[in-house]
């Protein structure tokens, strides 16, 4: 059962920035806000962005229709779905294909046939209920997981058990085996309130699932890139084997077509983030920023680019061999890579490294060849001898300071800089709040610890992770950020991550979980009429979770961009269900943050450099100057300043 630890008192954030950037403090601080907090370029002083886990855009937003007047880029429009989920006259655009990659590793493999029917759907999650994980069997044990859900939604974890065993066939929904080949509606089969499986979502295998070649370019389609080799990837490779053969399953990763399923608003699925959306503002074209999982792309949006492996000192380093990268097929195998996965200590494999400069390196030459045949002629944006993290690796630092040497998969503490640094610099107060902080520090090396260490970026970092003062302010619990938000302290930034339990991840959380922790933090913030009136929130996921989409993916370098996903902005000055549809990712955040402060990008290599998006009105979801991110100014309305 989980253990919520008291708060430990944190220096102010004037005396850090006293004690780290030669700022004299005030010696009376009559308001929370500090030297850089009010200077803002829109009513705006508080951002607040809440990640959530691994849904795609289509995977919740299937048949969500706005408001009248309001268009939108989905599976309904698309006629690829009718609204209640059944295929539309266009599902074949949806189609998707086999296809062989025996030789070495492609990214627009050979296609063999479309499916005739999709490979059958496999369970994940828990099967039973639990007296120390959800779902689980009294309120109380709910009580002690969390307290980031309000008292009437803490029966969610009490919900949702599967009843099979992981890794067979789905039979809730009654087709499973005999699924037409494009999306599949979820719902009713596998109940909105249940658990369900997780596909694969790693680097190598996203860009495979993509099928991006310049064969494919068209007006319409400008990255070439098809969407259609979804279930063909997870039923050859999945997530991956550190090195060794496949094991046994339904299919042979055990994973079926988990990643063609979608969750229909249109018939009460998602009611609370529905409501959101026709209430505020949504993007249709709002991207995870790198291919594959969590570990890259939160790292992306903290430090709007990569990081690599060093010798912990700022200097590149090569990692051990059994740590880089091989997505070339094993021998007399179908795409069953060499060397890819999260890292097992009793074989040293596992990975998760790629100097992407050296198109002699494995995985690396098919897409360095894609984006310099590309129209816009996109740049890797890799520097040579750098070793870069794909996947998911531990940061280099445990949560109470000290270099991580539990684990030979932890990438070493890192120099370059992030939004924490940029802001730090220029006396914006901000803090990562995560819900399972305090017990991470006080227990860094338990593992039932629910805290995310791979989804804050200032975790990997030196400056703040080595320094007391620096660590207990840029990352807190989120009983720190509620304890802020009652006393209006609010920093001006704030990233907002709920643990394991609340995440929305597939299999060991629910979307509908998720809905209930953001709706916490709203209705809190809504009691504060002041803070209200000046805040933005921003609701996301860190990536698409392998889930399919179909929208246009915009090659912006070697990492990514990935699929769609959810963008939700709250705020005054969002009201009235627009549907925004300028090109962005999780930089575009880093660039909102940095245009309302008016800061500098972060580094010279930083993606918060990139422009922002030429539309043509014929097809606005396409940047006519690619690469290019939008900064979500044009998601606000500042123009009534009544609101």
């Amino acid at each position: 059962m989980r253990v919520f630890w008291k708060r430990r008192k944190q220096p102010s954030f004037l005396a850090l920035l006293a004690l780290t950037t030669n700022i004299v403090a005030p010696a009376v601080v009559a308001a929370p806000l500090q030297p850089g907090d009010d200077n803002t370029s829109t009513p705006i002083k508080h951002v607040i962005v809440i990640y959530g886990e691994n849904r795609s855009f289509d995977h919740l937003f299937a048949t969500y229709e706005p408001r009248n007047g309001e268009s939108i880029n989905n599976l309904l429009s698309e006629g690829i779905i009718n609204e209640d989920g059944t295929p539309g006259k266009n599902f074949s655009k949806a189609a998707q294909f086999t296809a062989s990659d025996r030789a070495t590793f492609q990214i627009a493999p050979t296609k063999t046939g479309p499916y005739t029917t999709l490979p059958p759907v496999t369970a994940g999650g828990p099967q039973t209920k639990s007296d120390t994980s959800p779902p689980f069997n009294t309120i109380a044990e709910a009580q002690d997981a969390t307290s980031d859900l309000l008292p009437r939604d803490l029966h969610l974890l009490l919900e949702g058990a599967t009843g099979l065993k992981s890794g067979v066939v789905d039979t809730r929904l009654p087709n499973a085996s005999k699924l037409p080949d494009g999306p599949y509606a979820l719902t009713p089969g596998i109940p909105y309130n249940a658990y369900a499986a997780s596909p694969v979502h790693r680097f190598y295998q996203m860009w495979q699932q993509m099928d991006c070649a310049v064969s494919h370019v068209s007006d319409a389609n400008q990255s070439g890139c098809l969407n259609d080799l979804f279930p063909w990837v997870e039923a050859t490779i999945g997530a991956g084997t550190n090195g060794g053969p496949l094991s046994g399953g339904v299919t042979p990763s055990g994973e079926g077509s988990i990643s063609m399923g979608f969750y229909n608003v249109a018939q009460g699925d998602m009611p609370y983030f529905k409501k959101l959306s026709d209430d505020y503002t949504i993007s249709d074209n709002y991207h995870q920023p790198a291919k594959g999982g969590t570990g890259l792309d939160s790292i992306i949006a903290g430090f709007g680019d990569a990081i690599w492996y060093s010798d912990g000192k700022g200097n590149a380093a090569t990692p051990p061999a059994g740590e880089i990268e091989d997505p070339d097929p094993q021998t007399n195998t179908n795409n069953v890579y060499k060397e890819d996965g999260y890292g097992t200590t009793t074989t040293g494999n596992g990975g998760s490294y790629s100097e992407c400069t050296d198109s002699t390196q494995p995985g690396v030459k098919p897409i360095l060849d894609y984006l310099a045949a590309l129209p816009s002629k996109v740049k890797a944006n890799c520097d040579a001898g750098h070793y870069y993290l794909l996947n998911n690796y531990n940061p280099g630092y445990l949560q109470d300071g000290t270099v991580d040497k539990t684990t030979p998969f932890a990438i070493p503490p890192t120099s370059v800089p992030s939004i924490g640094d940029n802001l730090l610099d220029h006396a914006v107060s901000f803090a990562w709040f995560g819900e399972g902080w305090n017990q991470a520090v006080a227990q860094p090396t338990n593992s039932n610890n629910t805290y995310c260490n791979i989804c804050n970026p200032f975790n990997y970092q030196t400056r703040f992770m080595a320094n007391p003062a620096l660590r207990g302010v840029a990352s807190q619990d989120t009983q720190d950020f509620y304890d802020d938000l009652h006393s209006g302290n609010l920093p001006a930034v704030s990233f907002v991550k709920p643990s394991a339990v609340n995440d929305g991840h597939p299999s060991s959380s629910r979307f509908d979980i998720f809905e209930a922790f953001t709706k916490k933090l709203i209705t809190e913030l809504r009691k504060n009429p002041d803070l209200w009136k000046t805040t933005a929130v921003f609701i996301t996921v860190d990536e698409g979770g392998g889930y399919y989409d179909s929208g246009y993916i915009q090659p912006v370098d070697f990492f990514g961009d990935g699929t769609r996903i959810p963008l939700i902005v709250v705020s005054p000055f969002t009201k009235g269900g627009h549907v925004n549809h300028s090109y962005s990712d999780h930089v575009s955040i880093l660039k909102f943050i940095e245009k309302n402060w008016g800061l500098p990008a972060i580094s010279d290599r930083s993606r918060d450099n990139l422009p922002n998006p030429l539309q043509d009105s014929d097809n606005p979801y396409v940047p006519t100057n690619s690469p290019a991110i939008g900064d979500l100014m044009d998601m606000f309305d500042f123009s009534d300043p009544g609101r």
